[in-house]
């Protein structure tokens, strides 16, 4: 058969790195990105992109891991590179602090981030309302110049991108052998996934450059990450929530958590709100599936459903997504060639 052409339809960070996974494990392919959302109106722009896993429990814990590993070390590798500072991705050390000591003192990615250890007493009068804390160096992910970084990758191989609203994965049967789904919260309209629901979340993006350490309450509610220009402070957790508008007494409790962490940001300057809707579910839906209408076929692969952790595992969730559509394409040179027969 010609090039295999695929169709990756969603343009936040799994689309985009799911994308850029099939042009290096299928050169031949043709791969088209669709979306009627790029950067900087995606989702993902509005995420933190720290590097500290989102515990999926309908996935086996292995699997996370070694998503979020993959990640970890693709992210690191660029962070050591000249295009550290154009793809924003930077090391950030912190401490991640309790009320009360957790079941867990090890968590499952304790051996995959830099330097992992259990706070001191000296470190914990830092934080008078919390008794136990963990300190750690991860990877910190500005996402807007991130999504623009994949974009140029892809663009550089040849990738098509085009602003395009998708309301039915059917409508690209006769233009693509293989359509893969990372259309985020979007697929709980495009596919009718009921399992699929939004997590709102509302962060501030304030100007306070003489904080440098990550911050974030065990529960992951109250956090602050520093990143290159601004320190994201968040947030909320808010299940089957549509809404896109800030609220402004949220803005003042986020503001006023935070600061109980770090009195200094008190003097934090330029404070704008961000909102976005977190696609969550049990699992992330990382499959194929093979669509049947009218005796026609079409090659789907879904990746959608990461949550709130999404910048965690997209190169790991990616990859295998990557590696599903190269199944798909080898069943369609199969029946291609017992066509032929």
């Amino acid at each position: 058969m010609a090039a295999p052409k695929v169709a990756v339809v969603g343009a936040g960070v799994i689309g985009l790195s799911t994308a850029l996974c099939v042009t290096e494990t299928c050169p031949s392919c043709s791969v088209t990105v669709l979306s009627d959302q790029f950067s900087p109106k995606t989702t993902s722009d509005v995420a933190a992109g720290m590097l500290i896993p989102h515990t999926y429990p309908g996935t086996p814990i292995h699997v996370q891991k070694q998503w979020f590993k993959e990640t970890f070390t693709y992210l690191f590798a660029i962070s050591n590179s000249a295009e550290a500072a154009e793809a924003g991705i930077h090391l950030v050390s912190g401490w991640q602090v309790f009320k009360n000591t957790p079941k867990e003192e090890l968590p499952f990615w304790s051996d995959v981030v830099l330097g992992f250890r259990s706070m001191s007493e000296a470190e914990l009068q830092k934080f008078p309302q919390h008794r136990f804390g963990q300190a750690f160096t991860t990877l910190k992910c500005d996402c807007p110049p991130y999504l623009l970084w994949l974009e140029k990758r892809l663009k550089a191989t040849g990738v098509q991108m085009y602003t395009r609203k998708v309301t039915d994965l059917w409508e690209l049967h006769s233009e693509y052998n293989v359509v893969v789904n990372c259309m985020g919260i979007g697929a709980h309209q495009l596919v009718g996934d009921e399992k699929l629901f939004p997590v709102r979340g509302q962060v501030l993006k304030v100007h306070a450059p003489w904080v440098k350490n990550f911050i974030r309450d065990g529960d992951g509610l109250t956090y602050i990450y520093p990143g290159i220009h601004r320190v994201t402070l968040g947030g909320t957790r808010e299940k089957d929530i549509w809404s896109l508008s800030p609220d402004h007494s949220t803005t003042q409790d986020i503001f006023d958590r935070c600061c109980s962490l770090e009195p200094s940001l008190q003097e934090a300057q330029e404070i704008q709100v961000k909102v976005g809707l977190r696609p969550s579910r049990r699992s992330v839906r990382l499959q194929r599936e093979v669509l049947s209408q009218g005796g026609l076929k079409l090659q789907v692969v879904h990746n959608y459903g990461h949550g709130a952790g999404g910048f965690s595992v997209h190169r790991g969730t990616a990859k295998e997504a990557a590696r599903l559509v190269g199944e798909c394409i080898a069943a369609l040179q199969g029946s291609s060639s017992r066509a032929k027969l």
